[in-house]
């Protein structure tokens, strides 16, 4: 096990009706807030009046920031600072999914900051300080209510890049599971892939000796395996949708990498494919990680075997390491396929032609991941195979 520090600041305030307590939370930071959302669902649940309801009832003044996109853009990033900085905002409040968030996240720190706010996606800068930050959650599949991270697209230059600092954690996340039930059958599916690929870079590591952290990522991939049928089946299932909720928090908080040396290598690679192409980033990760198993399970066969036989309950019997291990990875490509998620890059409209460029991106710094170091030629043959 690896030395680590643990930090999160975050106060996650989970249950039904929990909206109700936004006013409260967001009082000790001020009554200038920019009001961060999508494409306009939470006025269609009742959720935005009673968004306003809290705020009004704190005499906040309120500057709206809608149309966040699916992959937030650069562009409209900017726009959120500008209002923050022509405005004065004090705090910044996000309700919507991992998009939203994200944004408001880039937008907080990039309004404190002089430069611009790509500079700390290309490490150019560092987030010294950032507006405070709370979320109100729509959709289970991010993580991003009780992290530090934030991903954003420039359009402009096909880029999609990340930042991350203890600067943007939020201070508080409201978790209704209510407020999923109104989620899109897609959606629901891309957000189940989203939280099991992100248990997935960090349970496939190199790191041995680690069994606490490993049953924490199994139990969370169980828990996703089993409600998000549930969920599927019944959208307005409670427990489900609360199981779901909560695995998706937990599996990027920070609980699953303590002591351990994680991955990424697949969101690298399919934070390229959405950047050319402006996919869901769950769609895209359910058609690519089953192909990087494939591609480096042989690193460490027994994680796989393991991982085959606690998960998907692979009968061990009469195989070798190598069948148990593929019949794991095919058990996870059939779980994305019975749940709706596509398998291919042709599903999406996406033939080969842009292969060599999305590699050489993904690369642009050096190999990544640490389960199996890809180089370019690694990418191009996981992108083939996923055609």
């Amino acid at each position: 096990m690896n030395a680590f520090e643990l930090y999160n600041p975050t106060k996650l305030v989970f249950g039904a009706d929990k909206v109700n307590q936004l006013g409260e939370l967001i009082k000790p930071y001020g009554k200038r807030i920019l009001l961060v959302y999508g494409g306009g669902s939470i006025k269609k649940s009742g959720l935005y009046d009673d968004v306003l309801f809290q705020l009004n009832g704190i005499g906040a003044t309120v500057r709206e920031l809608s149309g966040i996109e699916p992959n937030p853009r650069l562009t409209t990033v900017n726009k959120g600072i500008d209002i923050c900085r022509t405005e004065k905002i004090e705090f910044v409040l996000a309700v919507g999914g991992g998009s939203v968030l994200d944004a408001a996240k880039a937008i907080a720190a990039g309004a404190l900051y002089d430069g611009d706010v790509w500079d700390f996606t290309v490490h150019k800068a560092i987030i010294q300080e950032a507006l405070p930050i709370g979320t109100v959650l729509t959709l289970a599949a991010t993580g991003s209510e009780m992290n530090g991270n934030a991903v954003i697209s420039n359009w402009e230059t096909k880029q999609k890049r990340a930042l991350g600092s203890k600067h943007v954690y939020p201070k508080f996340s409201i978790l209704d599971p209510k407020l999923t039930y109104s989620v899109p059958v897609d959606q629901t599916v891309n957000g189940i892939v989203d939280i099991m690929s992100h248990v997935f870079e960090q349970y496939f590591s190199l790191t041995t000796d680690i069994p606490l952290q490993e049953r924490f990522a199994e139990s969370i991939l169980l828990t996703v395996i089993e409600n998000g049928e549930k969920a599927l089946a019944d959208g307005s299932d409670y427990d489900a949708r609360a199981n779901l909720l909560l695995a998706g928090t937990y599996a990027l908080n920070g609980t699953l990498p303590n002591g351990v040396t994680t991955d990424w290598a697949t969101h690298g690679i399919e934070h390229e494919v959405s950047a050319i192409y402006d996919i869901a980033h769950g769609a895209g990760l359910a058609i690519i990680f089953p192909n990087w198993m494939k591609h480096v399970y042989k690193e460490r066969v027994g994680k796989f075997v393991q991982y085959a036989v606690r998960v998907w309950k692979i009968d061990p019997a009469g195989k070798n390491d190598n069948e148990i291990a593929l019949a794991g990875i095919e058990a996870t490509r059939e779980y994305f396929t019975r749940i709706g998620a596509p398998a291919t890059l042709g599903e999406l409209g996406i033939n080969g032609e842009q292969l060599e460029r999305m590699a050489e991106e993904a690369t642009q710094f050096g190999s990544i991941g640490t389960f199996k170091q890809l180089a370019k030629d690694d990418i191009v043959s996981i992108l083939a195979a996923s055609l």
